[in-house]
């Protein structure tokens, strides 16, 4: 099947897709990004993705591109093109393009946008929740705005590659204190031994996670215990259930951190309970 890209206002064959040598997300990581599931051939947590792309831009000062309606209209352009029905699109918006320089252009460019889609095979995806998955611990060395989703992912990439090579699927950062913060791409939760979920509150240096501000919903209307407070490594290791979540994982089960077995070594009945409840809650509300 042939894939399509937008690139800066138009539609081209993925193969073909280019940005200028200049353009200042290639040359510096100015530039931010989004990811939503797709489910049925709609966007999941839609209104949540488009709050944080907005929040992200004004705070790096990058103009928006075009309005969410015409946005919408786009990214539901890039599912048709590609026949995604069960997958992701990604949205990247950088600064545009300008002689290299570190200050902003003066004057101002245009934003550069780029926008691509593919498929998930939700029957591997849900297999892999089934068995449950492992992850590994890694130093904190990120900047001190980890709330904006910025396109500059270098320490997120290092630590994706020592989970590769552990044969785990995330690495979790714990800052000095020993707390764990969150997972190169996705957030981190534990059902602790009083049985409470709990995961990193947002005034940490957190992504703010859509998949986990839309989880938190369903546990409220689940009425189960939950505490937005950070947990160290040795309490994840003793903690009843882990998991993490995010637009590609959704809720994935962790059974395994840096090699020791939480609980009993497979998926938890909570975390199994609420991978459900999110995606039955996901799909009735994609747009």
């Amino acid at each position: 099947m042939s894939r399509f890209a937008y690139v800066n206002g138009r539609f081209v064959r993925h193969g073909e897709a280019a940005v200028h040598i200049e353009d200042r997300g290639y040359q510096l990581a100015d530039g931010v990004y989004e990811v939503w599931a797709v489910f049925g051939g709609k966007l999941a947590d839609a209104a949540g993705h488009f709050a944080r792309l907005w929040r992200s831009l004004d705070a790096l000062k990058i103009a928006h591109p075009m309005s969410e309606k015409a946005l919408t209209v786009v990214l539901r352009e890039a599912i048709r093109r590609n026949k995604v029905v069960e997958g992701m699109v990604y949205l990247q918006v950088t600064r545009g393009v300008a002689p290299r320089d570190h200050a902003f252009p003066n004057p101002a460019v245009p934003p550069a946008v780029v926008i691509t889609a593919k498929r998930v095979d939700r029957a591997v995806a849900e297999a892999k929740a089934a068995k449950g998955q492992s992850v590994v611990t890694v130093p904190e060395t990120r900047w001190g705005r980890c709330d904006i989703k910025s396109i500059g992912l270098l320490p997120n990439a290092l630590a994706k590659q020592v989970a590769r090579e552990h044969g785990a699927v995330e690495a979790w950062f714990v800052d000095e204190m020993g707390l764990v913060t969150e997972g190169a791409s996705s957030n981190a939760w534990i059902v602790d031994a009083e049985g409470r979920l709990r995961t990193r509150d947002t005034q940490a240096n957190i992504l703010r996670g859509i998949t986990r501000s839309s989880l938190l919903d369903v546990i409220a209307e689940a009425g189960l215990p939950v505490a937005e407070q950070p947990f160290t490594v040795e309490e994840a290791k003793a903690a009843r259930e882990a998991f993490i979540t995010g637009a590609g994982t959704l809720v994935l089960p962790i059974v395994r951190v840096d090699g020791a077995q939480i609980g009993d070594g497979a998926p938890g009945p909570v975390a199994t309970r609420l991978r459900r409840l999110y995606i039955e809650r996901a799909k009735a509300a994609a747009i």
